[in-house]
This record gives C-alpha cells, sequence and structure tokens, in this order.
C-alpha cells in the first residue's frame, strides 16, 4: 500500500510539474537553444573549410597569373600603325660588319656618331603618331633644341624608353601611359637631318643602351644588359667625352694662332707705298736742283 502511494505521490509531482505554465516554454526555449548553437558551430566549420580551400587554390594559381600578365605586354614599335614605317637607320652593333657599322653612324657638327637606337620614318615622309612601346610613367618631356622633342618613359626591370625627334607631345612628366598609347608625332631634329620627318627610338636597361629590334614582341623582363655591352657603352662615353675636350681645347689654340700671325698687307698698300717714297725722293731732288741752277 505505501509503494503504491508512493507512486502516486511521484506522479502527482510530475503532473503538476508539467501544469506550470513555464515548463514548455523553457523546453522550448532550451531546445531551440541547443538546436541554433549546432548550425552556427557547423556554419563556422564549414567556413573554415572553404577558407583554407581559397587560399590553397590562390596560393597555387598565383604564380601562373604573374606570368601570363608579364607575357601579355610585349614591347611594341612605336608607331600607331606598324606596317606603315620602317627602320631608316639602324642601332650601332660593334659586332656588325664595317658596311652597316657606317650606316648606322650620324653626322652631325662635323663628326660622326654612333646610333644608340633606330629610326622609324614613313616612305612618304609623311608625320605618323608615335605611341608608348610599353606601358609605365612619363619621367621627361622637355624641348631640346638639337633633338627636338624628347620624351622619356620609365618601366619594370629598369628598363627606359626615349623617343626623340617629335614634332609635338601630348603628355608630361608624371604621366601614367599604356601602351600603345599616343605621346606625340614624329618630326624633324636637327641632330639627324637626313633622316627627315621621323622618331628616335631608344632602349636603355640601367641605362646602357640595347639593340630595339633584338627585343621586339619579346617581353621586357627578357632585356638584360651582359658585362660585353656595359663596358662598351662606358667606352664610349668615354670616347665622346674626349672628343668634346678636344674640340674645346682645339679652338682656343687657333683663335691664338690666328692673333700671333702678323696681318698681310695688300697689294694696294703697297702701290701707296711705293707712291710715297716716289713723293719724297722727288721732294728731295727739287732743292738740289734749285741750287745747282743758282751757282752756274
Amino acid at each position: 500500500m505505501r509503494e503504491e502511494e508512493t507512486k502516486r505521490t511521484s506522479q502527482s509531482k510530475i503532473q503538476q510539474f508539467f501544469r506550470k505554465r513555464w515548463v514548455f516554454p523553457a523546453i522550448y526555449l532550451m531546445s531551440a537553444a541547443v538546436i541554433l548553437t549546432a548550425v552556427l558551430w557547423y556554419q563556422s566549420i564549414s567556413n573554415n573549410v572553404a577558407e583554407d580551400l581559397q587560399k590553397e587554390n590562390q596560393g597555387e594559381t598565383a604564380p601562373e597569373a604573374v606570368e601570363v600578365n608579364t607575357l601579355k605586354e610585349n614591347v611594341a614599335m612605336p608607331a600607331v600603325d606598324s606596317e606603315a614605317v620602317q627602320v631608316v637607320k639602324k642601332f650601332y652593333d660593334p659586332n656588325a660588319s664595317t658596311e652597316e657599322q657606317e650606316a648606322a653612324l650620324v653626322f652631325y657638327n662635323n663628326s660622326y656618331r654612333m646610333n644608340k637606337g633606330i629610326d622609324i620614318a614613313r616612305e612618304d615622309q609623311k608625320e605618323f603618331d608615335v605611341v608608348a612601346s610599353l606601358s609605365g610613367t612619363v619621367t621627361n618631356a622637355t624641348k631640346d633644341p638639337i633633338l627636338g622633342h624628347v620624351v622619356e618613359i620609365e618601366h619594370e626591370n629598369d628598363v627606359v624608353t626615349v623617343y626623340q625627334s617629335l614634332a609635338d607631345v601630348s603628355v608630361q612628366a608624371g604621366d601614367k601611359v599604356e601602351q600603345n598609347e599616343v605621346i606625340g608625332k614624329a618630326g624633324k631634329s636637327l641632330y639627324n637631318e637626313e633622316d627627315g620627318v621621323h622618331v628616335h627610338f631608344e632602349i636603355r636597361q640601367n641605362g646602357v643602351a640595347v639593340n630595339p629590334e633584338s627585343y621586339m614582341d619579346k617581353p621586357v623582363t627578357s632585356i638584360e644588359v651582359t658585362e660585353e655591352e656595359a663596358s662598351q657603352e662606358e667606352a664610349t662615353e668615354e670616347e665622346a667625352t674626349q672628343e668634346d675636350a678636344e674640340m674645346r681645347e682645339e679652338a682656343p689654340k687657333e683663335d691664338a694662332e690666328t692673333g700671333d700671325q702678323p696681318a698681310e698687307e695688300s697689294p694696294e698698300a703697297d702701290k701707296d707705298a711705293e707712291t710715297g717714297e716716289t713723293e719724297d725722293s722727288q721732294q728731295s731732288s727739287e732743292p738740289e736742283t734749285k741750287n745747282n741752277t743758282l751757282n752756274s
């Protein structure tokens, strides 16, 4: 009897507990909290896994992306229509034949100078738009009385492209330019008058001029100056400096020699001198004639 009474009492207590208003809402809230916690935990794990996979994929594809971007932009001819222009004066190559070297010389100021780039012109000698051979930053855009308008653009790999003999320019220092963007028009210069309307185009790597034709349609990263080219550039610069110094030294010497030489007398001056001497002798003889006449 006591056991039955105890069971009845416990059942009645449980029933009373569940009859309370806050029991079921509390159970629902606890269940919702557990479910929500489980969902959030699952989402955080999924996000972490996705981020890890993304980082791994980026790490694997990054080198390929850099390589593709590098190969997309190759050295281009600095003209809007590359088919309408041609190289009229080539780069002076110390290893070329004598005939080719002579054709790559520029005659200016009574002396021959080695061409440090290539000269590009149209066959009909008409003006044409000059474009940037590579994307980069304009570091110089000035007008030179001898070279014409000059534009220099800096690129990666310590490469600088130079454009001379321009009739006018449409960029200024500090501008960012894209490949094949117009920077000016071809023109004439006093330095190389024989080429007429043209653009002088140079490629320099670490300040050393290289043959632009050797790197046409090749990536800028392929431009590398050898030790031989660097030493030849230094020797050329020393020779040019020595020639300029000798020209400056010879000019005063010629003036001094000209000043020390006595002035030559003209034939008319000689005649005047002879006439003066004759008149003096005649005047000196007149008194003697008169004296002789009186004595007689």
